[in-house]
């Protein structure tokens, strides 16, 4: 694993109604990872079409158009975080998809209504965050070194 793989987090306009950005970014600085790029916007159509673009081909064909529905709803908070193993740890912050599935103590287990309604997203593969950081971010990654604190959590 590398020092500096990174990964997109976002929270859905569920998560930010209900005031819990807070908590997202404060479990992953509790677990040690970087933020390195955070943004609020009101997500455009297209780049939601382009992000759920895998919704589109499974056999529920109402999926994609709720999720796209939804997502433009409200402002979301987009975020790259950068670490060790961010990508898996991550995923393990947020839980899994469906609440009633999370472990106790995830983000999802702790606050999450419903799968459409799961308070973030987060990369599941290298390529996808790559993808997905190359879709939110235009060359907006704050490059920047904890020095001495740094070095010493990852040795």
């Amino acid at each position: 694993m590398s020092r500096n793989e990174r990964t997109f987090i976002m929270v859905k306009p569920d998560g930010v109604a209900r005031s819990l950005t807070g908590e997202v970014i404060k479990r992953f600085e509790n677990k040690g990872y970087k933020l390195v790029a955070i943004k609020m916007l009101h997500a455009q159509r297209s780049v939601l079409e382009k992000h759920y673009a895998h919704l589109a081909d499974l056999p529920n064909k109402n999926i994609f158009p709720e999720v796209v529905s939804h997502m433009t709803s409200g402002p979301v908070v987009a975020m790259v975080w950068e670490g060790r193993g961010v990508i898996e740890g991550g995923r393990q912050i947020l839980g899994a998809t469906r609440p009633w599935q999370a472990a106790p103590g995830t983000i999802r287990a702790d606050y999450a209504t419903d799968v459409g309604r799961n308070i973030c997203h987060g990369s599941d593969t290298v390529e996808n965050a790559n993808a997905e950081i190359g879709l939110w971010f235009n060359n907006e990654i704050v490059e920047w070194n904890r020095g001495k604190v740094e070095d010493a959590i990852y040795e």
